[in-house]
């Protein structure tokens, strides 16, 4: 079997998260595809030895893929309108593989000053700079004056929208426009969005990459990365890049995948009911600043989010007033019942981040004093958390 390069699908989303990237006919008529564990692939002949060398679609070592990757990946292509996917082992991977495909020692990134803490610490300043990349955080809500930051040697934009601990909302569309115009790639982490909700595609970036291990496997049980590229020099030049560094997304890690991307559609409609009761709670409370949650009316880039989004998932940020103490913050988090700490999100269950984005944006200072976590709301009754983020302040304001 095959990787087959991408197949048109003109069926609406919700449906193309049941079909895409099932092949029953191939596959003894078995309606999900099964798990293929695999290291060697053997061939019939020397001929047909040969005809996988240098194609980046063919079945030719378990590393390449198998065909379990291949119906994943083919899904999540689907999903974006892609040309085609790579499964990496995670989301970190997916981010680091995706960016020195196209750098080298001398060149210029931008990325932007809000993007996920390994993005920032382990792909920027350890991976890159290391090697001899210039690195420039920008302002994530430049837009278009982006072309300010661009000159001879810059070779990538990376951007992240929103921003997974700050949700400020990029305008992509003008951010691709000016980079297309300088011939510069773009990135962008989807992660927050999902293909459901978002395809940055159609806004014009040239290459999506999410942690599948959030929304999209769901049940915080596996580690997974995608990368989607639109054309096919994208696809050699990132599936060389994996290879050469190892890069293999285990068949059972994307058997489940492929299982919780069946059931993304249901599972964002209600996380984004969920967390919109929570929100709005939220906003009632003196005791907090801002909820920083693009869905909401008076969020700052909801023009922008309403624009180029089809609906929000659970994860937003909370910044609390000036003023109370450590032992008080503390207090709140440790009496929580229903949300553990742990960072990552996107499963059926309410997580918190206690997060300090003042500490490393550098672009713009972060303008709030106050305190700051980042909550994921996920399939509870919202009621149920609400009793318990209530009792949380009861325990803040009594220290």
């Amino acid at each position: 079997m095959k990787h087959k390069k991408k197949k048109i699908y003109t069926y609406k989303k919700d449906t193309v998260i049941v079909t895409a990237g099932r092949e029953p006919s191939e596959n003894h008529g078995i309606l999900n595809p099964p798990v293929y564990h695999a290291s060697t692939i053997s061939f019939p002949t020397i001929e047909e030895f040969h005809k996988k060398d240098d194609d980046p679609y063919a079945l030719q070592y378990g590393r390449s893929g198998t065909p379990t990757t291949f119906a994943f990946e083919k899904a999540v292509t689907a999903l974006h309108g892609g040309f085609a996917s790579i499964a990496m082992p995670s989301g970190a991977a997916a981010i680091a593989c995706a960016m020195t495909a196209f750098l080298k020692k001398g060149d210029h990134v931008l990325i932007a000053d809000n993007v996920y803490g390994p993005t920032r610490q382990r792909v920027a300043r350890h991976i890159l700079r290391r090697g001899g990349v210039d690195v420039t955080f920008y302002d994530p809500l430049l837009g278009a004056k982006i072309s300010e930051l661009i000159h001879s040697k810059t070779k990538l934009i990376f951007m992240e929208s929103p921003g997974s601990l700050t949700f400020e909302v990029q305008d992509v569309p003008a951010i691709t426009e000016v980079a297309k115009k300088a011939q510069i790639i773009t990135i962008i982490d989807n992660t927050w969005a999902s293909p459901y909700l978002c395809q940055p595609i159609n806004l014009g970036t040239d290459i999506v990459v999410e942690a599948a291990t959030k929304y999209i496997v769901g049940h915080s049980d596996a580690m997974m990365g995608i990368i989607t590229v639109t054309n096919d020099q994208l696809f050699r030049d990132v599936k060389k890049n994996a290879n050469a560094y190892g890069y293999h997304a285990a068949p059972d890690d994307c058997y489940l995948a492929a299982r919780g991307l069946r059931t993304l559609s249901v599972r964002l409609e209600r996380h984004q009911k969920n967390a919109l009761k929570v929100v709005r709670w939220l906003q009632s409370r003196d005791e907090i600043e801002r909820v920083m949650y693009p869905a909401l009316e008076d969020d700052p880039g909801h023009l922008v989010w309403k624009r180029d989004f089809s609906g929000a998932s659970g994860l937003f940020g909370v910044v609390f007033k000036e003023g109370f103490s450590y032992k008080s913050f503390a207090a709140m988090i440790n009496s929580l019942d229903l949300f553990p700490i742990g960072a990552s999100w996107g499963g059926y269950e309410s997580l918190l981040l206690p997060s300090y984005p003042g500490k490393v944006r550098t672009a713009v200072p972060w303008p709030f004093k106050g305190y700051t976590i980042r909550l994921h709301i996920g399939l509870e009754n919202p009621d149920d958390l609400i009793a318990d983020l209530e009792k949380g302040f009861r325990h803040l304001m009594s220290c």
